[in-house]
């Protein structure tokens, strides 16, 4: 399953907001119904994972930990309980928890980002000033791909 492109959306008075009906779309052709959201652990923004690739992303997770180590343990812990599960309601949109909002600094207008086999949820104007102050694209690839 492969997610593209960038979406803007507004919530409601809720936390409710409409998932861009291109994700919908692919969301429905696999047969996903239930999403699992937590905050990223790099950005200040929402990561939206279908329920399969939530599996994989703990599957992978927990064979990299080893449960007799405290620290390890704590680090899936701390994965796990940040997480909260959104399902789509009739009219195709999620509900964002108050504490979601709060984390991601999200208040009206939000941009939902594809990642690939996720979904980013960003303020819109937080996502805005990142990508601004991003370094250009092609010079980045050519970083990694160039034969210098």
């Amino acid at each position: 399953m492969r997610f593209i492109g960038d979406y803007q959306a507004k919530t409601d008075a809720k936390g409710r907001v409409f998932l861009p009906a291109a994700f919908r779309k692919i969301l429905e052709a696999e047969g996903e119904l239930t999403l699992i959201i937590r905050n990223d652990i790099f950005q200040k923004c929402l990561v939206l994972y279908p329920e399969s690739v939530w599996n994989s992303q703990l599957d992978n997770l927990k064979s990299n930990l080893n449960p007799w180590n405290s620290k390890q343990q704590m680090i899936l812990r701390q994965f796990i309980a940040d997480a909260e599960v959104a399902e789509l309601d009739s009219q195709g949109r999620i509900l964002l928890s108050k504490k979601k909002l709060v984390y991601a600094g999200i208040e009206g207008e939000v941009r939902f980002l594809a990642m690939d086999d996720r979904i980013e949820i960003w303020s819109k104007q937080a996502l805005d000033d990142l990508m601004s102050q991003s370094d250009d694209l092609g010079s980045n690839l050519e970083g990694l791909f160039g034969n210098e």
